[in-house]
């Protein structure tokens, strides 16, 4: 997500949170009320949202690092350790 996209998402958020809080002192009564549930509810259920995706994209993003191969190790095979049923592996 870029900075620009970013930078629109949550300000659309805090947009309809202060919208709902101007429409509950704007109009009085029921509908008041109700334009500011609707309203800051869907402003911080979106910016809610937002929070996870971006944490998705960065789990995405680690794990394709993690999955690419590193330079040094590209042509690079590990040798294969022999092991004799029962016994432990020898590292050395």
């Amino acid at each position: 997500m870029s900075g620009r996209l970013r930078l629109y998402a949550y300000g659309s958020c805090g947009l309809l949170v202060a919208l709902g809080l101007a429409g509950a002192i704007a109009f009085s009564g029921t509908l008041g009320q109700v334009l500011a549930l609707v309203l800051v509810s869907l402003g911080l259920v979106l910016a809610t949202a937002f929070v996870f995706y971006e944490v998705g994209l960065s789990e995405d993003r680690e794990r394709r690092r993690e999955r690419a191969p590193r330079p040094e190790q590209r042509g690079r095979r590990r040798p294969r350790l022999d092991r004799m049923r029962g016994r432990r592996r020898r590292l050395g």
